[in-house]
């Protein structure tokens, strides 16, 4: 069951074959709304586009009043058309454009959240070509770690991210002196993903604040504060605290730094989707080995690549009866040793489907044709019936391309 559905049933409305992306939109509002409902306006909740730029996902959030944050000119133009705002949008990226830069001056947005000393002047030479005043914040790396994978760790200082804080107060001096081109509104963070606790998310957001009150009592000026995303979701290991906390967590910093008439900024992503979305695949044959099963499925790393980039863990579930003691090996047919999905317990009967579960998130979005395989299609299901479908071109696709390079 998904979405209170059958999967065979979607499948078979949506005339699509496995590996398939199945979201479920109702559950993805429904937890839009438990976070925007600590976070009402003028706070502002940031869909993370990169944890999964379909369109369905972007308009279905942006309809329950989220903004973005966007890492890209093709995110943004993607948020834009999707019907989010410009005054709700935010950009970051260590290494942005003049392309990208040119669309997030002229477009407006809330804030270009600037990554090192060096960008303020290509962002300020921009904007003045533009005949333009380009809204800036400043992201900063507080060096603080998270534990989790050094993959997904972005605060500490070996990370690519953030002006680290030694330079902070260059970089208002350099942003102070472009008043022509740049307006300062805002100052932000982001020390990773995945984070089951609030501790690592409070460390980083006193060192945010404390800088965030250096800027106004030297004068400058402030509109917003975000402390990033990151919020971790169930995997099946143990609770985690939910968004709102960290919202919460959030809110009460800045009271306790005389900063509340600032507005909240937050951005999540996986937390958002992650739970909400399953990769479908079929059992193409199982291999009994003398230590242990292995069940061979038809997705693979190229489909879902968060096992083999990240050592991410994704619940699997026979989709004929319930998972019960019995231990497969589940790999995929990428003629690669880590197509490894992990050991689960999936019955002693060989399915016939599997459902990796948790997959909303960085899944589709990271997919690739490796391999010469096809991209996995994608289905979104609202009020329980299919209500788009994304079709792969598979392998025939990937042929043609090639056949052309």
């Amino acid at each position: 069951m998904f979405a209170s559905q059958p999967v065979s049933e979607l499948l078979a409305q949506a005339g699509v074959e496995t590996p398939t992306y199945v979201y479920d939109l109702d559950g993805i509002r429904q937890g839009a709304r438990d976070l925007l409902n600590e976070l009402p306006e003028p706070h502002l909740v940031a869909y993370a586009v990169k944890a999964n730029s379909a369109g369905s996902v972007v308009r279905a959030l942006a309809a329950e009043g989220t903004g973005a944050d966007v890492v890209s000119g093709a995110e943004l133009e993607l948020a834009l058309a999707c019907g989010i705002p410009p005054k709700r949008i935010v950009m970051s990226g260590v290494a942005k454009s003049d392309r990208e830069l040119d669309l997030a001056v002229v477009t407006g947005i809330r804030g270009i959240q600037l990554e090192s000393v060096e960008e303020i002047a290509r962002v300020a030479a921009r904007a003045r070509a533009l005949g333009q005043r380009a809204r800036v914040a400043v992201r900063i790396n507080p060096n603080v770690l998270i534990d989790s994978h050094a993959h997904i760790a972005t605060g500490h200082d070996a990370a690519k991210f953030g002006v680290p804080l030694a330079d902070l107060g260059a970089a208002w001096q350099s942003i102070d002196a472009h008043p022509d081109a740049l307006i300062g509104v805002g100052m932000s963070c982001h020390i990773g993903s995945n984070m089951g606790t609030t501790d690592a998310y409070l460390e980083s957001g006193k060192i945010l604040c404390e800088h965030a009150r250096a800027r106004l009592a030297g004068g400058g000026t402030l509109e917003y504060i975000s402390f990033g995303g990151g919020f971790g979701i169930d995997s099946g290991a143990g609770t985690v605290v939910a968004p709102r906390e960290f919202a919460r967590v959030a809110r009460g910093l800045l009271v306790e730094h005389g900063l509340d008439a600032l507005n909240l900024v937050v951005e999540p992503g996986r937390s958002l989707v992650g739970p909400y979305g399953a990769l479908i695949a079929s059992v193409i044959q199982s291999k009994l080995g003398r230590e242990r099963r292995w069940l061979m499925i038809d997705a693979g790393m190229n489909d879902l690549i968060r096992p083999a980039l990240y050592g991410a863990l994704h619940r699997i579930e026979p989709l004929e009866h319930p998972p019960s003691a019995g231990q497969w090996r589940v790999v995929g047919p990428v003629c690669e040793s880590s197509d490894d999905f992990g050991e689960h317990p999936l019955g002693d009967a060989v399915p016939e489907r599997i459902a990796i579960l948790d997959a909303g998130a960085y899944g589709f979005v990271m997919a690739s044709e490796y391999n010469g395989r096809g991209l996995p299609n994608e289905i979104f299901v609202a009020g329980g019936r299919v209500v788009h479908v994304s079709r792969s071109s598979g392998s025939k696709g990937w042929l043609d391309r090639r056949l052309k390079a």
